[in-house]
């Protein structure tokens, strides 16, 4: 047997050190990563994914180690992918959601792993896609993408997460600035943090009036084609346990009582208040979650939604390539080439385009063979 082929076999088998090697063989982007992720292709696609994301100070880190303990007591096993932001200076994550989560470190059905953003905008690190992949093969039950922020720039977890939990608090001036940038657009399940702050209450009807006010308009929301999915149906499905029939009805199929007298019930998102530090709030909100997932496997979106980013991704993917190639000294000095061509008027842009263009097709046929 191969290394790589090694390597697989350990994973599968739920070994934490080879597990933690093959991600830090991502994180390098080693080449010899890649045969090793080939054969753990087969054993992807059953863990959910969960993303949690949220502005700084939202208590995100503490929520996420609640909700870990809340999954532990329904016996999951649960993988936790914090991305931390890079040091200007090392490039290095700072780490600082182990150190929050260590309670769990004993956990032998816990794993935590810290990424570092490397300057990458999206909020998540261009190695989490692989990681996640690792870990849904290694056999863990629900992963955990806890992102650096929100914002427009942050939404890159839709891409990866079944499930997404969007987190506010009360007394941060720049939560309806989130929402009006198009964030709350991504949001599955609605979380108050820091309930017990003033400002808990109304920062709930702000975030429900939102929702409303997006439905009404007929705005394009990752909610919208699940709700649409549900209220096609007859029942629920016979699979749900009793307790998340009765919470996916009040909370999860989100019929919220009516809020304004010249509509009806409108299906919105359950928008769900906590206290992390307590720990109040923390049973629900799972329950929300995993409602969440019940609904998008009983009308078949799981899949759907799968394939739509798997597509994203390879797309990503190749830019990514395609920019590696870009920046070879040989390409770097050709285009400074074709730039002066333009600026001199020897061509135009868009010819210049074009004979670049072919010349990444030659450089990726030459590179192949």
């Amino acid at each position: 047997m191969d290394a790589a082929a090694l390597l697989a076999q350990r994973v599968r088998a739920g070994d934490v050190r080879a597990t933690a090697r093959l991600i830090s063989m991502i994180e390098r982007d080693d080449p010899s990563r890649l045969e090793t992720l080939k054969t753990l292709h087969a054993w992807t696609g059953r863990a959910h994914i969960i993303g949690i994301t949220g502005p700084p100070g939202s208590g995100k880190s503490t929520l996420t180690d609640k909700i870990v303990s809340e999954l532990r007591n329904r016996k999951r096993r649960v993988a936790v992918v914090a991305i931390d932001p890079s040091s200007p200076f090392t490039g290095g994550a700072i780490l600082g959601d182990r150190i929050r989560m260590n309670r769990h470190s004993t956990d032998e059905s816990v794993f935590i792993r810290s990424l570092a953003t490397r300057g990458h905008l999206g909020g998540l690190s261009r190695a989490t896609s692989e990681a996640v992949r690792v870990l849904d093969a290694a056999g863990y039950d629900d992963i955990i993408i806890e992102t650096v922020g929100v914002g427009q720039s942050e939404v890159d977890v839709v891409r990866l997460a079944d499930t997404i939990v969007l987190v506010s608090v009360p007394g941060m001036g720049d939560d309806i600035q989130a929402i009006k940038a198009g964030v709350m657009e991504i949001g599955d399940v609605f979380c108050v943090n820091k309930a017990d702050r003033d400002g808990a209450e109304r920062v709930v009807r702000e975030i429900r009036a939102m929702l409303e006010t997006a439905v009404l308009n007929g705005a394009s929301t990752r909610f919208s084609v699940l709700y649409a999915s549900l209220a096609a149906e007859s029942a629920i499905p016979d699979s749900v346990a009793p307790e998340t029939h009765d919470y996916f009805q009040q909370g999860a199929a989100h019929h919220i009582a009516k809020q304004h007298h010249d509509h009806g019930e409108l299906d919105l998102p359950p928008v769900l208040t906590t206290i992390a530090e307590s720990g109040e709030g923390v049973r629900d909100l799972v329950d929300a979650i995993k409602a969440h997932e019940t609904g998008l496997v009983s009308t078949g979106l799981l899949a759907i939604r799968r394939r739509e980013n798997l597509a994203w991704e390879l797309g990503k993917a190749a830019a990514d390539r395609i920019q590696s190639v870009l920046e070879h000294e040989e390409r770097k000095s050709a285009m400074a080439e074709l730039a002066s061509a333009v600026l001199e008027k020897r061509t135009d842009f868009y010819e210049a385009l074009d004979k670049l263009e072919r010349s990444l097709a030659a450089a990726y046929v030459a590179q192949e063979s």
